[in-house]
């Protein structure tokens, strides 16, 4: 049934988008809101405690609801599975932003794919050139097909919807109390604090399937040029996640990323949030990005989730067989 929640979904998410700011993103932000309102006081273990109601327990409870109606209503527990992974998987959550500045590059409007990359990424991006534009959003889209997709599909195979759920609230989580500052700046130690069992947790949750989608981009792009990128590259970006996937993708692509970019540098709310062209070392090899390139990034994607649901496929009908 794992299999069949898989592509019921997938092909729900094309049908019919999930609205994911009001459904998912909203709720969460409110969770983390209240959760953060009442704990913190800028000691660690209460970012755990934190940690442990906002993301644990919902998983827990739906692990156990879950396994309870597998034992009494199997079309129900298939119905929970197909919803919990509606809701925490998809393209469409991201490739909405990257189809529209390939298009826009595609027809020379490259006015309008600055503005719909600076919408995207909250960084201003005025004096991009097209090349830089592209680059920028292949570099966005490599780290968050693994967040959107590959990530949450490893998770549901392994623990069942529980486990989809238990990582789309650990890297929100690490989003609202890590990863993106959105408080007034007399109150970020106490939020650098509260957020670090958060960043620590989403970081172990994260690390297999970081690995596993990067060595899909090799296996169905070019496997010598994407696993001597990974391995000579992927440390010197500023995030070990985002360079192993981005040094992965660039040398399956046959593409140049990371590097300095025109008028790089928007200022977030606190100082050491500043991104810098000092931050940006090459990644990849060969050509330029360009339009052209992003195209062979959304093909990457796809032959890598073709890739991944033919191995499923065999593993499921290698355990019907030995069953």
């Amino acid at each position: 049934m794992t299999l069949l929640s898989i592509l019921v979904t997938l092909l729900l998410e094309q049908f019919q988008p999930l609205s994911v700011d009001r459904l998912v993103r909203a709720p969460v932000a409110n969770l983390a809101a209240f959760l953060e309102q009442r704990l913190n006081d800028g000691v660690r273990l209460h970012g755990g405690i934190g940690w442990v109601l906002g993301a644990a327990v919902p998983a827990v409870g739906l692990f156990i609801v879950h396994r309870l109606l597998q034992n009494a209503q199997p079309l129900l527990a298939v119905l929970l599975s197909i919803g919990a992974l509606y809701l925490t998987m998809g393209f469409r959550q991201f490739s909405h932003f990257f189809t529209a500045i390939h298009l826009a590059l595609q027809n020379g409007e490259i006015e309008e794919a600055r503005h719909i990359l600076a919408e995207w990424r909250g960084q201003s991006g005025d004096r991009l050139s097209s090349s830089e534009v592209a680059r920028l959003a292949i570099e966005r889209a490599l780290p968050l097909s693994n967040t959107h997709v590959f990530a949450p599909l490893f998770w549901f195979v392994l623990l069942g919807p529980a486990g989809a759920l238990l990582y789309r609230l650990a890297q929100l989580l690490d989003e609202y109390w890590h990863s993106t500052p959105h408080h007034r700046a007399d109150e970020y130690a106490t939020l650098e604090a509260f957020g670090w069992f958060a960043h620590r947790a989403f970081t172990v949750i994260n690390w297999l399937p970081v690995r596993i989608t990067a060595a899909i981009f090799a296996m169905v792009g070019d496997f010598e040029d994407a696993v001597n990128c990974w391995r000579t590259q992927a440390d010197h970006w500023p995030d070990k996640a985002d360079g192993i996937l981005l040094s992965s993708g660039a040398g399956a692509l046959g593409v140049r990323l990371g590097m300095p970019v025109s008028g790089n540098g928007y200022k977030h709310e606190f100082p050491d949030e500043l991104e810098t062209n000092d931050n940006r070392p090459e990644l990849g090899l060969g050509d330029e990005a360009d339009a052209d390139f992003m195209q062979s990034t959304i093909g990457l994607v796809w032959r890598s989730l073709v890739l991944s649901l033919v191995v499923l496929t065999l593993m499921q009908i290698a355990f019907w067989v030995s069953g």
